[in-house]
């Protein structure tokens, strides 16, 4: 049995004979020698992460002007920050959108350039009051120039991820990144091995007052983060540390294209070794790590589990969907996870950082709850036509435009001999067609056909067709068969019946 406290591993690291080992080394020294004997060879178990954490954001305080402002509005470099905590108090959030950059330029990287020292316009209204009588104000600062800048981030470090990919034949923009058609990739995120909740699933040493590393600097945990359902896995942490001491290496403002603007972070977590429990909760590999492929191509209260797969799997660089091996792609650096593991590591062993038990452990049986809705979006089963008529895409030109003038459908799915959607085409098409002297279906028809699901909800399905600037979208089920068509006309109408 082996028993030992923080405060004797802190005394090693005072005195330079602490044993510190990242995640990943410890993998393969507890599968040698085994969980008791890892235990006495081992002190610190150093973690790392880096990748996109949309959730992250600085409280900032700019000091008083004079006159004095009360902010009712700011802006730094044209992203807006929220300003309803205090007079010259601000909190930027990582995916706000610059007014004039759009999606290029967000809440991140403001963060990144005041942490590389860049200067940072800064402008602000407000309404007048007697204390605060100045209504606008504009200036550039520095990182130096404020009087605090605490990187507080509500939900960071997820434990487990799972993995997107797309089975429609369009192209996805998510948090997951670019999601190719046919599951033509599949994106994950997570440092695997090195990841930090991984290696403390029981949040032993994990808590409330946890020192890390923090994008270079020291940093804390908090709290548990905003969704912390470590029922499933899926744990996360508030963070907390001063920007003023951290480094760009670690922290980097990124744009997902057609997504928006989220902040790389990059956080240390030092797992101190106190019995062979922990040890061999630390020894985990990658090929112990499950998670599950989503198809993000289904609406996400219908969304399939395709598969289970490994982080060994998911680093060999393909996976199987089907019959079909799909490229893998990681959001997040491994590289990054492993650079801040071993930072912590030297920081440890040279005695410059010093370990800490969490005054309060955080939860281990908290589910994640949806939204309450005391007023439902409509789905696509509440709008579609059922009884939809279909064609073959070996019919005439003459076929299709009987069937449009017979059925009063200005939309026809075309389909394959199994049902499966392969097409569409409208009343226009037919008419070009005539026109241009077509004969066969299947020169004229839109093969690339953005389809719908019943369960799907209306406000999506009104997006897709703005668009792509479509009237009508075929229904289809979980085998691509057609099962009906929702269309605007449909859509208007019971938008009317539900205005009072």
């Amino acid at each position: 049995m082996v028993e030992k406290s923080v405060m004797e591993i802190n005394e090693k690291i005072k005195d330079g004979s602490v044993r510190v080992v990242t995640a990943d080394k410890m993998t393969e020294i507890v599968k040698e020698l085994g969980p008791e004997k890892a235990a006495r060879e081992v002190d610190v178990v150093t973690t790392g992460t880096f990748g996109a954490m949309c959730s992250s954001g600085v409280f900032i305080n700019f000091g008083h002007a004079d006159p004095p402002i009360k902010m009712q509005k700011v802006w730094l470099n044209d992203v807006e920050a929220y300003t309803g905590v205090a007079a010259v108090d601000a909190y930027i959030g990582a995916t706000q959108l610059s007014e004039d950059r759009g999606m290029e330029y967000g809440g991140g990287h403001v963060i990144e350039d005041l942490v590389a020292g860049k200067p940072v316009d800064v402008r602000a209204v407000a309404y007048s009051t007697d204390c605060y009588p100045r209504k606008e104000i504009e200036t550039t600062i520095t990182i130096e120039d404020l009087n605090q800048a605490i990187m507080i981030n509500p939900r960071n470090a997820y434990q487990r991820y799972k993995v997107a990919t797309n089975s429609t034949d369009r192209t996805l923009y998510t948090y997951m990144g670019t999601l190719l058609p046919d599951y033509g990739n599949a994106n994950y995120c997570g440092a695997g091995s090195l990841s930090p909740l991984f290696n403390d699933p029981d949040f032993e040493t994990i808590g409330v007052g946890t020192r890390i590393f923090l994008c270079g600097a020291k940093g804390y945990v908090t709290w548990e983060g905003t969704q912390h359902e470590p029922v499933n896995n899926l744990g996360t942490i508030i963070v907390q540390g001063d920007i003023k001491e951290m480094s760009t290496e670690f922290l980097r403002g990124a744009s997902f294209y057609k997504y928006g603007t989220t902040l790389y972070v990059g956080i240390g977590i030092p797992i101190p070794v106190l019995n062979e429990g922990i040890a061999k909760k630390t020894g985990i590999g990658d090929a112990d790590i499950i998670t599950e492929v989503l198809d993000y191509g289904v609406a996400r209260r219908s969304r399939p589990v395709l598969r289970k797969v490994s982080y060994a799997e998911l680093k060999f660089g393909t996976i199987e969907i089907g019959e079909k091996d799909v490229p893998t792609s990681p959001l997040s650096s491994f590289y990054m996870a492993k650079e801040i593991a071993g930072e912590l590591k030297r920081e440890i062993e040279k005695g410059e950082f010093l370990l800490t038990l969490p005054v309060e452990r955080l939860p281990t049986d908290t589910a994640f709850k949806p939204m309450k809705q005391t007023k439902e979006l409509p789905l696509v089963e509440a709008v579609m036509t059922r009884e939809v008529p279909t064609i073959s895409k070996k019919a005439s030109i003459e076929d299709a435009s009987k069937l449009i003038m017979e059925t009063q459908f200005t939309h026809i799915p075309v389909i394959a001999e199994n049902g499966i959607v392969e097409g569409i085409i409208t009343a226009w098409d037919i008419s070009k067609a005539v026109a241009k002297k077509h004969e066969r279906l299947e020169e004229i028809m839109t093969r690339k056909v953005i389809t719908a699901e019943p369960e799907e909800p209306l406000q999506l399905v009104i997006r897709k067709m703005e668009k792509g600037n479509i009237s009508a979208l075929p229904v289809i089920d979980r085998d691509r068969k057609v099962i009906g068509i929702v269309t605007s006309d449909g859509i208007s109408k019971l938008i009317g019946r539900r205005r009072p």
